[in-house]
């Protein structure tokens, strides 16, 4: 299936140009949102997640992948339009309710995709793969931004939504692999079974929340705050543009993880992650240095891009149902269910102190080391 590799791996680096990333934030606070408005929106946007996750799930195994990923590609392009002609807070709650139907329509999908279009022992590496072409696609929009668009926000929202269209133009380009089904085991009762396997599968649960966990640190200071902690280290909106082109290219080290996995082992190598990353939130919560602010949001980075294909590969293998969306489903829920909270925290803190914020970060790494670990002594893969 090397058809679907090539297809998948295309989506990947257009959906990865995203013309406003580095300035995110900014782009929001332009049309008058508020930071806690922002977060909100984020916590909003994850609960409608988890509401539509298995349903999602249960759809995609009775459609098929490919169908499914034509859907919500198109959606995904729809979100980006109604983002680009945001001017309020209604506007960019309903980009992020579309967003949120994408999103769990998506869970599970591209990644079982990947999954069964290459031998199981090659999954690590286009997980890899996959995830170094979306960064290496942020990496173009990055630079485009940096030395043509600049200031104008609103010119690299169009061009998010020229670059996610022709995202949506390849799904259809992608192969069916696996049959679809509509017998009673497509049916609620089988998911409901599914979902029981899972809350039982308590390595399988450990393993979820302590990388859930990692994720969520890395999403809410690599995308939202990091903005927030250059500004109050004295930065200029150009030199920010500058720097996340670097923290753009950090993600290209996800194609180590594989090897680096195979050398150190799975334990090992998540705790070094996970400590690093708590370490990287204690320094950007008690720094003003520019350096030291660039260097601690770059490490944070670096860690998630080496952890996104391992954990990605341990889910994977730990899932044996044929309904492999279903189930991947279940653990993106919990995955959720964290975020929601973690999100909210976040946005408090950020509000009274933004070192308050960092320090929390550093944190749910040290539980989510302890989780993680904690699931492994409870498998074959350390």
């Amino acid at each position: 299936m090397k058809r679907n590799l090539f297809f998948m791996y295309s989506i990947s680096f257009f959906q990865g140009m995203v013309f406003y990333s580095s300035i995110a934030t900014l782009y929001r606070q332009a049309a008058g949102i508020s930071i806690f408005q922002i977060t909100l929106i984020e916590s909003i946007s994850l609960i409608l997640s988890l509401v539509f996750e298995i349903p999602w799930g249960v759809l995609a195994d009775r459609i098929g992948y490919r169908r499914t990923m034509i859907i919500c590609n198109t959606l995904f392009f729809i979100s980006k339009i109604i983002f680009w002609k945001s001017q309020s807070f209604a506007d960019f709650l309903l980009e992020r309710v579309l967003l949120a139907i994408v999103v769990s329509g998506i869970s599970g999908v591209d990644t079982s995709i990947l999954y069964l279009s290459c031998s199981e022992d090659d999954s690590q590496r286009a997980f890899g793969i996959y995830g170094s072409l979306g960064t290496a696609g942020l990496l173009s929009s990055a630079a485009i931004y940096t030395v043509f668009i600049k200031e104008n926000y609103r010119a690299a929202g169009f061009l998010t939504v020229i670059s996610y269209g022709v995202a949506a133009i390849l799904s259809f380009g992608l192969k069916e692999v696996k049959a679809t089904s509509k017998d009673e085991r497509t049916s609620f009762r089988h998911s409901l079974t599914i979902l029981k396997e899972t809350l039982y599968n308590r390595s399988l649960l450990l393993l979820i929340a302590g990388v859930a966990l990692l994720y969520e640190v890395n999403q809410t200071i690599t995308v939202f705050f990091n903005q927030l902690q250059y500004k109050k280290a004295g930065m200029s909106a150009g030199l920010i543009s500058g720097v996340y082109i670097l923290m753009t290219l950090s993600g290209l080290v996800s194609v180590f993880s594989a090897p680096l996995t195979k050398k150190l082992k799975p334990r090992f190598f998540g705790a070094i992650l996970f400590a690093v990353c708590s370490f990287a939130c204690l320094m950007l919560a008690f720094t003003e240095n520019p350096f030291i602010s660039v260097l601690g949001v770059l490490l944070i980075s670096i860690c998630t891009s080496l952890m996104s294909p391992l954990g990605t590969e341990l889910q994977n293998k730990a899932i044996t149902a044929t309904d492999r969306a279903t189930a991947l489903s279940m653990s993106t829920l919990i995955m959720d269910l964290l975020a929601v909270f973690t999100n909210l925290v976040f946005g408090k803190l950020a509000e009274f102190d933004l070192s308050a914020a960092m320090c929390f970060g550093g944190v749910l790494c040290i539980l989510g080391v302890g989780l993680y670990l904690s699931g492994l002594k409870r498998t074959d893969c350390r």
